[in-house]
């Protein structure tokens, strides 16, 4: 059974479901001639989308903010996630119904936000960065208004929150973490990478899942610090001068096992 606490639109219903637990229904005609406050008995053919919130804030607060055109368009980026992961933490829903708000607002009026980091995202999450371009057509098809790639790269970033225990400023950090150090071995090696090519998505990769190593605290199994140190002394000094830097970045001492493993990718992209 679940109480009505807000009607979204004919096809929308913000509720409580019986443990108490704040649940948006949507289904064709659900939320016709529905009231504040009514109980629902048969929700047979309206899908559902248990919200968590990582903050204080009732889903009730957020979702007056935010037209029920987004609430759609949110669900629906969320079934191809679905389709593509099988299982999305449904926490993202809201926060990323009101990005997509504001993206399609900053298009209309030509104010759209730039992303620096789009490459990269793009790099880092590959089949996230799929239903985020998916994501865009659903936007131009419900809306009329077509959303840039360096949106879609924001709406990656959602997408990837609700497949780990990231949040969104964790993965955009990596990826401001990943787009210095790839433009400091450039720098030092005086080599501009192709990006998309085979060399750069494997360095990039590798400081990406490099960076979620350091964070959780995990160890590198693979010793190849004395290898790197003695067969490419040169990648690996630069690997060092690197994880000194990442490692005011991240707020912790990086492990020589690190340092050797990036030395010896640095190595490889020569």
């Amino acid at each position: 059974m679940y109480r009505i606490v807000k009607v979204l639109n004919n096809n929308g219903l913000l509720t409580l479901d019986e443990d108490n637990k704040e649940v948006i229904l949507l289904g064709k005609g659900i939320g016709f001639c529905k009231k504040s406050g009514e109980r629902l008995d048969d929700i047979k053919d309206a899908k559902i989308y248990e919200l968590v919130s990582r903050r204080n804030i009732s889903a009730l607060q957020m979702v007056n903010g935010i037209a029920p055109m987004y609430i759609e368009i949110t669900a629906r980026i969320i079934d191809e996630a679905e389709l593509q992961f099988e299982q999305v933490n449904h926490d993202i829903f809201l926060p990323m119904a009101d990005h997509i708000a504001l993206a399609v607002k900053r298009a209309q009026e030509g104010k759209e936000l730039p992303n620096p980091f789009h490459q990269d995202i793009m790099t880092m999450f590959p089949d996230e960065y799929k239903v985020a371009e998916r994501g865009r057509k659903i936007i131009k098809e419900l809306s009329g208004i077509e959303i840039s790639e360096d949106e879609a790269g924001y709406i990656t970033l959602h997408i990837h929150a609700g497949l780990s225990n990231e949040n969104i400023a964790e993965s955009l950090d990596a990826a401001k973490i990943v787009a210095k150090t790839v433009e400091q071995i450039e720098t030092a090696l005086d080599k501009k990478f192709v990006r998309n090519s085979l060399g750069y998505n494997r360095l990039v990769s590798h400081i990406r899942y490099m960076i979620a190593r350091i964070r959780k605290g995990e160890q590198v199994n693979l010793d190849m610090e004395s290898y790197a140190k003695q067969s490419f002394p040169a990648s690996y000094a630069l690997a060092e001068k690197i994880c000194q830097a990442m490692s005011i970045d991240l707020g912790t001492a990086i492990a020589k096992e690190e340092i050797g493993l990036l030395g010896l990718h640095i190595q490889r992209v020569l």
